[in-house]
């Protein structure tokens, strides 16, 4: 286990951590004579009602101090790094990542690739499992560090090495026999690519992944996002609405597998396929509770579900509402559900007026199509000088996680400031949503 220095930021107010002098400087060391690798180390050890807690102050001197407390109490430290450890980044060459097709000149962090396994359990990461060894194995088995969620790709090993242009990613695929053994309850993905993973191949990875079942509970299947950044990389295609059909057809195929051995549907298509193939979204039962949401996996059934139901929760109050005209702004593939919804809300709520703009990204190239991957720029540059009323609403997932700032680092002030007009963030949900444009205080 390599050396990490566990330097603690603060003591939280009134916890035992504070009560013992614990404070912004001093260094972890040791729980009850172990060293501590990362987080999971740390919350697992703190769990007893017995500690002995090992920290180095900043003058050098070192404190033990012994601890007595209420079974999974928690100290009350808070570290400088959150994860206790380096992040692990990922060292495969992944012919369809995205990252890759970014342009250059964006702040750091956007190039960061990312295949830790812990950020998968804290954060729904998908990683590839080629950075783990024996050691990560065992102690994400005995932390009980679940659910996982895997990037598989492929199930034929020689393939998967060709994918993530990585020779150990065909080997990497064994460690999934281990958590099926452990009962580690996992979810994948398949990044589907045009003429490599899909048609057969998906066949036979679907056919060797449903037998992970009940343990790896879900597996989407994606389209690869392609930018215009392309240049210099593995030539791939675009998918058509032929090849969405035919996608759909067979997910179905292994949905109605599934369902003959068990209550979930396993494996699904994300909403893109049904946009390309024109065809109607699943109900919202055969999403298994929404498992792949992160994916784009029933986001649009979610929000047409939820969006009615707030519709006939807020037309049942009987509350006269002021008459409002506004705007919204999504990407390409959310546009016709959300003119949709917008339809049948100003049908419950005449007064509303709503105008919803699709924004073409020209900045990452117009195949991409999700709300999520649109710049400021390009907000700006489609909504100059259109009728945009006396608000605009933009989704949250526009923004970079909990700031106001796109992907690109234009600010909402500097969005309000070149449309001239007040701009809301509406949530991902329904009940936020249809609260956003009815101007409701109460959510």
């Amino acid at each position: 286990m390599k050396e990490n220095h566990h330097m603690i930021k603060s003591a939280a107010p009134d916890s035992i951590a504070e009560e013992l002098g614990i404070g912004a400087g001093d260094e972890l060391l040791e729980i009850s004579g172990q060293r501590i690798e990362d987080i999971f180390d740390y919350q697992y050890l703190c769990m007893e009602e017995y500690l002995e807690v090992l920290v180095k102050k900043p003058d050098g001197e070192e404190w033990l101090l012994e601890i007595e407390k209420e079974e999974h109490e928690d100290l009350g430290i808070v570290f400088e790094n959150g994860l206790m450890d380096e992040y692990h980044s990922c060292h495969n060459k992944c012919i369809f990542c995205f990252i890759d097709q970014m342009p250059p000149g964006m702040r750091k962090t956007l190039y960061f690739k990312d295949d830790d396994t812990r950020l998968s359990f804290l954060q729904g990461n998908y990683v590839t499992l080629t950075n783990l060894d024996d050691h990560d194995i065992e102690r994400m088995i005995r932390y009980r560090l679940e659910p996982i969620n895997i990037s598989f790709q492929t199930m034929n090993p020689e393939l998967r090495c060709k994918m993530l242009n990585n020779r150990f990613a065909g080997d990497a695929l064994k460690k999934v026999d281990r958590l099926y053994e452990a009962g580690i309850t996992m979810n994948g993905q398949i990044v589907l690519c045009k003429g490599i993973n899909d048609g057969e191949e998906l066949h036979y990875s679907l056919d060797q992944l449903i037998s992970y079942l009940p343990v790896l509970e879900s597996v989407s299947v994606v389209p690869v996002g392609l930018s215009k950044y392309r240049e210099g990389l593995y030539p791939l295609e675009p998918f058509t609405k032929e090849d969405a059909c035919e996608v759909i057809d067979l997910v179905e195929e292994y949905q109605k597998k599934a369902l003959a051995v068990g209550e979930l549907h396993f494996v699904h298509a994300s909403d893109e396929w049904y946009i390309l193939a024109e065809r109607e979204l699943p109900e919202e039962e055969r999403y298994d509770g929404y498992l792949q949401l992160e994916n784009g996996v029933g986001m649009l059934r979610l929000m047409i579900n939820e969006t009615r139901e707030a519709i006939s929760n807020f037309a049942r109050m009987r509350i006269m509402r002021p008459s409002r005209n506004l705007s919204i702004a999504t990407g390409i593939l959310a546009y016709e559900t959300i003119c949709m919804l917008c339809r049948e809300i100003m049908e419950a709520f005449p007064m509303i007026r709503i105008t919803v703009y699709p924004i073409r990204n020209d900045f990452f190239g117009e195949m991409i199509t999700v709300s999520g991957l649109i710049t400021g720029q390009d907000l700006i540059a489609q909504l100059k000088g259109k009728p945009l009323g006396e608000c605009l609403l933009l989704p949250e997932n526009m923004f970079r996680s909990g700031e106001e700032v796109f992907l690109d680092d234009v600010t909402l002030t500097d969005v309000q400031n070149a449309l001239q007009v007040p701009v809301d963030i509406v949530k991902s949900s329904g009940m936020n949503f249809v609260s956003r444009i009815l101007d409701d205080q109460n959510l």
